[in-house]
């Protein structure tokens, strides 16, 4: 099989990993990758929201499945414009990608459905904000209502600060918050059959015990051993099916990786967020221990054969990644500063560029993360920080606690 993955940061470098793994895979090419991605695939320089260019740049390589890694391109089109050459490709229609692309258009298809999530208004003013704001009380959850690269949100109990977002961004969606420590489940979906991932949990805001602001992600581990038991199947059954059941009835059928953002609350689950591929960083703890070969499982949803894909395998033990961040990320990120360290296998790049004289270089906000696996939690965990402190970049920050209340068994689920 010839896989054509686009995108290129950190989330792509590991898929890229698992894709690399797979028997099946006979040639892997990355469009426009990261020098970590090249120690394992062939790079292209593609831009990835040009659905022309993506899908010129398949038939060309003769890509048998074209995976497509980041939110911006699915929304743009690159998987229709990839599909209309008759190549199968893992990731959702536009139209279906907008479960992420449009806050506004995941409630209502979530309030179709019956999914169970936070209340919430679309508002486009400062008077109907002020108004949502007033129901729902602080903590004041205001989120962009389009994309925004994983930091369109704010949740603070700080009024000013939950007004001004809503400003800056035009429209919004605003929620009442949601109590509870909070999950993210992958789910690999031909538009009806539909395979679970193992639950993992994120780290969205920049600094120690969840402080400051939101960013993309500064880390994250799997699996989750203060889970509910069932807290998967239920997923299934009262938000991942009834999606897709509503998505096939409004002609748009999603197919590819549902992302579903949740809050484990005291009255059980709710969804905070879809979003329309994989997360990142918890992609690169799930596929470290993904047993099934990742080709063959993306190639099923893309082609309408998932039901009859073998039950997944996962390997022992637990997984954990620490995302290095460049100096003044995330409002300001500085680039260009030498990285060293990053060239060792666990060390996934995600903003990174290489010089003609094979200097690395950041080149993003979140520079690279390193990623372990270990026999439980806590010996990944010191593995994944080992990996970290090695890693020199002048300026350069990380969180200190990713896992940390899990390891100690302090993750509580409000009763």
């Amino acid at each position: 099989m010839r896989v054509l993955l686009v995108g290129g940061g950190g989330r792509e470098h590991a898929l890229a990993l698992g894709l690399a793994g797979d028997p099946s895979v006979t040639a892997l090419i990355a469009a426009p990758g990261n020098p970590g991605i090249a120690s394992v695939a062939e790079l292209r320089d593609v831009a990835p929201t040009d659905p022309a260019a993506v899908a010129a740049l398949a038939v060309e390589v003769g890509a048998d499945l074209v995976v497509i890694g980041p939110e911006a391109p699915l929304v743009a089109g690159v998987a229709d414009a990839v599909r209309a050459k008759g190549i199968a490709v893992f990731g959702p229609s536009a139209e279906a990608a907008r479960l992420e692309g449009s806050k506004t258009f995941a409630k209502d298809v979530m309030t179709a459905a019956k999914v169970p999530t936070a209340r919430a208004y679309t508002c486009t003013e400062q008077e109907s904000t002020g108004r949502a704001l007033d129901e729902f009380g602080p903590p004041y959850v205001v989120k962009n209502d389009g994309l925004a690269a994983g930091k369109g949100v704010v949740v603070t109990s700080d009024r000013a600060v939950a007004e001004e977002h809503a400003q800056d961004c035009g429209r919004v969606v605003v929620e009442e918050y949601l109590a509870g420590p909070e999950v993210s489940l992958f789910v690999v979906t031909d538009g009806e059959a539909a395979l679970p991932l193992l639950p993992a949990q994120d780290f969205k805001r920049v600094g120690d015990g969840d402080t400051g602001p939101n960013t993309g992600g500064m880390g994250a581990y799997a699996p989750l051993p203060w889970a509910p038991p069932g807290l998967v199947d239920e997923v299934m059954r009262d938000v991942v099916h009834p999606t897709l059941v509503e998505m096939r009835r409004r002609g748009t059928p999603f197919a590819g990786l549902l992302y579903v953002g949740l809050a484990i609350t005291a009255v059980g689950p709710r969804v905070i967020e879809f979003n329309a591929r994989f997360g990142d960083p918890e992609t690169q703890v799930v596929l470290a221990l993904l047993e099934t070969p990742l080709a063959g499982l993306l190639h099923a949803a893309a082609t309408g054969t998932l039901a009859a894909h073998p039950p997944l395998r996962w390997r022992d033990g637990a997984a954990v990644t620490v995302v290095v961040a460049a100096e003044g990320y995330p409002a300001a990120p500085r680039t260009g500063d030498v990285i060293t360290g990053a060239d060792r296998p666990g060390v996934i790049h995600a903003g990174t560029r290489r010089d003609a004289d094979g200097t690395l270089r950041s080149a993003g906000g979140r520079v690279v993360c390193g990623t372990a696996t270990g026999p439980d939690l806590a010996a990944a965990r010191d593995a994944a920080y080992a990996l970290v402190r090695d890693i020199e970049l002048a300026g350069s920050h990380h969180r200190t606690d990713i896992a940390a209340a899990a390891v100690a068994g302090q993750v509580t689920v409000p009763a």
